[in-house]
């Protein structure tokens, strides 16, 4: 009886010479009952979308009588993201709740006067002014991962998620919380946000069932230890530097400093926390699976990885990329940027409406839900020519998408803080280890992509690493 509404998804992944389509969810085909719909959802968000969803157009549906409105229009994602951002700043209570019990009031979850405090502040700490700063980590903490593949064998067999993540959690760790944090204790944070997004549903039933505000998380032992694994790290490292124990060029130091010069700000230890907290999980985790899913891309696409080799001999030869080469690595940028619009790190952006409102044509209701989904956005083909397939050379030279159309940062006044410090280092990091290494996907290796909070490989990616000659 229940057979048909066994949740799965139909992966679509087809190559042919010089041409990739890389793996990504059929459309649903399925009937849209709303026990369906949320099965399938849970078990993958990013295959409850039919063929007509891909569309330049803003649409409309009810879900247990909850008005749920797709924007896929650039022109209406505008007027949401910017032109009426107040009504539609808040997040939906699905990710506020998902997050609240390990964020608390951060950044990334917060609204209202709280929000409006704090982004300026975590806007002057990811500055792209400070990159000169955090490039030079950047380049140490990849060379050291250099160093470490070169100690294996080669075609040594790795899950290369992970070792992104490592990479990330490192290259973060030691840019907000300096240099005393450790390999240990930053693993220790990796594995905690990784455990705790394995923990969290991807859909809060208590919102569609009427309450406006979701329902709580259910704060099961499993979730607790992952939580409190994080948040004992993530407070000594704020108390030593309240203590004055810190170093003096890491973000919670410059947080420290900014809330001992204003106190009216009202950064405790809590709140310091969670905002590190938030920096931390935005910090690595969307950069480690963007690294992640760039690997697999070139995997099957040898002509485009060709294309980066030979760049990094013409602009650096044998010597180590550094950022200052970034202006002249077109094709790294151009392979990150072209990952992101096929595998956005957040492939779901999720508001609540405030006040009654009309998006293009329709009227919305308070408190419905309103979808601006990149994963359907940057697959338009209306924006974006072959949208499904791998194709670095839309980003080359000065080609921009158009405007609102490609937002794997998000946009209008929440667009990631960290934007050019996340796209720098997978830049960066791209260079440093395609220089010296090949990754290989197996052929036959049926790659999944899972959209939790965030947007990964389900299980990781298995890889080999196969070392490279120098030029």
């Amino acid at each position: 009886m229940f057979r048909n509404l066994r949740p799965s998804t139909d992966i679509i992944e087809k190559r042919r010479d010089n041409s990739l389509e890389p793996a990504h969810s059929n459309f649903f085909r399925g009937k849209s009952n709303p026990l369906r719909l949320i099965l399938q959802a849970r078990h993958d968000f990013l295959s409850i979308w039919r063929k007509t969803d891909y569309e330049d157009q803003v649409t409309s549906i009810k879900l247990l009588g909850r008005q749920l409105v797709l924007v896929n229009s650039p022109d209406a994602i505008r007027y949401v993201v910017a032109k009426r951002h107040e009504n539609f700043e808040r997040k939906t209570p699905q990710m506020r709740r998902a997050l609240e019990f390990l964020l608390g009031d951060g950044l990334f979850i917060s609204d209202g006067e709280t929000w409006k405090q704090r982004r300026p502040l975590v806007n002057d700490i990811v500055h792209k002014n400070r990159l000169p700063v955090f490039g030079k980590i950047m380049e140490k903490t990849a060379d050291e991962m250099v160093e470490r593949w070169n100690a294996l064998p080669d075609g040594a067999e790795v899950n290369v998620l992970f070792e992104m993540a490592g990479l990330t959690a490192e290259i973060i760790s030691r840019s907000v919380f300096g240099n005393d944090l450790g390999e240990e204790a930053a693993n220790a944070v990796s594995e905690g946000f990784e455990s705790y997004q394995s923990l969290i549903d991807s859909i809060n039933l208590g919102y569609f069932l009427g309450f406006d505000d979701g329902l709580p998380v259910l704060r099961t032992p499993k979730l607790r230890r992952s939580v409190s694994r994080i948040h004992k790290i993530i407070d000594k490292v704020v108390e030593d530097h309240l203590a004055g124990r810190g170093d003096d060029q890491s973000m919670v130091e410059l947080l420290v400093r900014r809330q001992q010069r204003n106190p009216e700000l009202k950064l405790d230890v809590v709140a310091l926390r969670n905002e590190a907290a938030t920096i931390f999980m935005a910090g690595h985790e969307t950069t480690a699976a963007t690294l992640t899913w760039a690997w697999y891309l070139l995997s099957r696409a040898p002509w485009i990885e060709k294309a980066v080799h030979d760049e990094l001999a013409e602009v650096c030869g044998n010597r180590t990329p550094t950022m200052d080469d970034l202006p002249n690595l077109e094709w790294c940028r151009a392979v990150i940027e072209e990952t992101l619009r096929l595998y956005p790190p957040v492939p779901i952006l999720a508001r609540q409406a405030t006040e009654a409102d009309r998006i293009g044509d329709l009227d919305v209701k308070p408190a419905s839900l309103i979808l601006i989904v990149p994963w359907i956005l940057h697959r338009t083909e209306a924006f974006f020519k072959d949208a499904h397939l791998f194709k670095p050379e839309r980003f080359l030279g000065d080609k921009r998408p158009i405007p609102y159309s490609y937002i794997p940062f998000a946009a209008g006044p929440r667009v990631c803080p960290g934007l050019q410090f996340g796209l720098n280092e997978a830049i960066l990091c791209l260079a440093i280890l395609a220089q010296r290494f090949r990754i290989r996907v197996a052929d036959d290796l049926r790659v999944e992509p899972q959209c939790r909070l965030t947007l990964r490989p389900r299980g990781g990616l298995p890889v080999t690493i196969h070392r490279r000659e120098k030029v």
